[in-house]
Formats: C-alpha cells, structure tokens, sequence
C-alpha cells in the first residue's frame, strides 16, 4: 500500500464519498458476498464509515449496515445525492434502489426505498447525479441510457439503443450536457434542456473514447476523455463550446479503468486495471501525485475526491477500500486568509503613520515662504483637560 494510505479490507464492488453537515465526511462501500462464503446468512450489504481527516483513515467499524435480500444480487455502483441525504444503488439482479440516510455519526440509519421507474431494469454499470442535484442518469450493461428528473423521478429521456453498452457517464459542471461512452469506443454528448442527443465525438477508426469528466473549475469548459489506440493510451480534451479536440496528452501511460474530477476543478485523476493512481494538476496538465501498486495487480473500480480534503477513495475487489493523501500542496484555510488581511491592514497602518510622521508634502500643499511648518502629531494628542480649564472669558467684576 502506497505511503499515506489506510485500509478497509474485504470484497467491496463499488463506493463513493459522502458530504455531511460541518464539513464531515463519511464513506459509502458496497460489499458482495464472499465467493467462498458457505455461510447461508452471508449476504451483500452497504456500509457506511466515518472518515477521520486528521489520520487521513476510516473508521474501524461501520456507523449503518444494510443488509441486501439474496435476490437482489450484488450492488453495482453507487450515486450519492450532492446533499449527502440519498443514496442510489444498482444491483446485479434487481434496479436501482434508494436508501435514504438520517441520523449523525451516533445513530445513523438507512431507510430503503423503492424508485418505481427503476424496478427491475437490470445492472446499471454507471449512476450520476447532475452537480446542481436535479437530474439522474443511468447507464445500464444493455445500452439502455435514462434521465430523470430528482426528486420527482419524472422520466425526460429514455434511449434504449444509446450505446451498445455503456461504459461511463458525467454532468457537465452547469448540468446542461451529459456525456457518455460506449464499450465499442463510441462517445455522445446530450443536451439536456431538449433531452437529445447533440453530437457525437469524433474519433479515428483505430481509436476507443473510453472514460469521460467534464471540468468542474468553472473557467475552463474543457471534456476529458481517456482514449485507446492498440496499446497506447493517452487523454484528450474537447472544447465544448465547439465539440473539438483540442489536444491530447500520454499521462498514466496505461489503460485506465476510472478517471475523476475534484470538486474545485484543480485536479485530475486516473485510475489503472492494474492498480496504479495518478493525479494530474489541471491548469499544468501534469502529473503531481503517483501511487503505484495501489491495489496491486487489481483493477481500480472506484476513484473518488473527497470532497472538502485533498484525499482520494479507491476500491477494488481484491483489495477493498484505500484512503490515500495526495501529495499536492495544501490548500489556503479560512482563517489563513483572514490572518493575511489582518497582516495587510497592519501593514498599512504602519506605512500611515510613517507618512505621517515624516513627510509634509504627503498632508500639505508645498509651504510658503512664512507659512509654519505640519504641527507634530502629539500636538493633537495634548491633553485636552487644559484648554478646558483655561478662563477663555477673562477676568470677571464681582
């Protein structure tokens, strides 16, 4: 395991970050049951851990558990709602269900609950909420690509032939296109204000778009897809004001098996079948943190900023959960900040008096030939209690 890193063993198939009030956060992994399990009450659960930013490290035990019905199979991959209030869980044999999460880290619960237009839809390999919480995609193992509308669960596209299989999915940072990808190497872009598709990202012949994230810095309307050709891969970059690629870059040197954005935009990240991390610094398009043999040997399924630290959630089947601190310089704190603006305005204080004690012309006009010269500042500090006492009317005639 890489330097900086803390473990959760076991089989987890999928996980995501969860952001809680007071900028907590908590981890949500789906476990399926062990292979060489002869236990008939062995079953698949969601878990849910606390997450300790100081040692960089989950929780031993688990707050919640929920226990999955054996017929609905293993959990697929989660979604979780930008609230940190819904969670969305596919499984291998059923749809999508939702589990509702109360509570603070004493006594938390999930409440399942059924999604009516999700029943019984097959394994969905990808789930996405938009980055406003509005909308929710699917993309399912059969090419089958839905949107709905959140909460309502209106459904406002519904493409059962949208790719031969659909590999990966993502929002745009406004939520105004939906990318996906296709096993076949195929990517299409929709729009989601007329829920149509708008284009189709070209490609050469020899080339497969595999994995797609849309920046989130808020400047730079960039697509980054990761694209196979024979055995070399590199990432490129659309502009999505024109839909053109506008560059390409050799980064993991490898296939990538998850790629993921930062929620502020600044970095990038990578994930190999064999278990490698990197994470490049957008601005640069530069690597800036590796960790090798990660998940040794293993193909890295989940690849997950946290949310408010500069901290990355991996998952493999093999290996279970890893926490891992990125080497990247620290981010500025709140009160980092304001100890800079009290530094300045001290600063300023200082220079103010400094002006004020030795430079004339900074206050007056340039002084005549029998105009007296600035009074010193104590002249204005002199105890008033003098001039008070002074008879200013003179002496008086009893």
């Amino acid at each position: 395991m890489a330097s900086g890193g803390a473990e959760q063993q076991g089989p987890v198939t999928c996980g995501s970050w969860i952001r809680r009030p007071e900028s907590a956060n908590w981890a949500v992994f789906g476990r399926s049951r062990p292979k060489d399990s002869s236990s008939s009450s062995s079953s698949s659960v969601l878990e849910i851990f606390s997450f300790d930013p100081k040692t960089t490290s989950l929780a031993s035990s688990p707050l919640t558990t929920y226990v999955l019905e054996e017929v609905e199979g293993e959990p697929v991959s989660i979604a979780v709602h930008p609230t940190g209030d819904d969670i969305v869980c596919s499984t291998s044999n059923g749809g999508c269900k939702l589990f509702e999460l109360y509570g603070q880290e004493s006594n938390a619960k999930l409440l399942a609950k059924e999604l009516a237009p999700l029943n019984g839809i097959g394994p969905q390999k990808c789930l996405a909420f938009s980055v406003d919480g509005s909308k929710l995609a699917t993309g399912g193992v059969d090419g089958h690509l839905r949107i709905l509308e959140w909460p309502s669960l209106r459904i406002i596209l519904d493409e059962p032939k949208a790719h031969k299989s659909v590999r990966d999915l993502d929002f745009s940072l406004d939520s105004e296109f939906l990318a996906s990808t296709s096993t076949d190497g195929a990517a299409r872009i929709w729009k989601m204000e007329d829920c149509v598709p708008l284009t189709t990202l070209t490609r050469n012949s020899d080339e497969k778009i595999e994995l797609c994230r849309f920046s989130k810095d808020g400047t730079k309307p960039f697509l980054f897809c990761t694209v196979q050709k024979g055995d070399k891969a590199f990432t490129a970059v659309w502009d999505i004001s024109t839909w053109t690629k506008i560059g390409h870059k050799r980064l993991l040197k490898k296939s990538a098996s998850v790629m993921s954005v930062s929620k502020d935009g600044k970095y990038l990240a990578l994930g190999s079948k064999d278990g490698d991390i990197c994470v490049v610094e957008v601005k640069k398009m530069e690597i800036c943190h590796w960790s090798k043999r990660l998940h040794l040997g293993t193909c890295i399924e989940t690849l997950e900023f946290c949310p408010t630290e500069r901290v990355v959630l991996t998952t493999s089947n093999e290996w279970g959960a890893v926490v891992t601190k990125l080497n990247v310089p620290a981010d500025w704190k709140e009160w980092q900040i304001y100890m800079v603006l009290l530094g300045l305005f001290l600063a300023s204080a200082v220079a103010f008096y400094i002006f004020f004690e030795n430079s004339d012309s900074f206050w007056n006009f340039p002084l005549g030939r029998n105009q007296p010269a600035r009074p010193h500042l104590g002249a204005f500090l002199r105890d008033s209690k003098s001039s008070d006492d002074r008879n200013i009317w003179g002496p008086v005639d009893m």
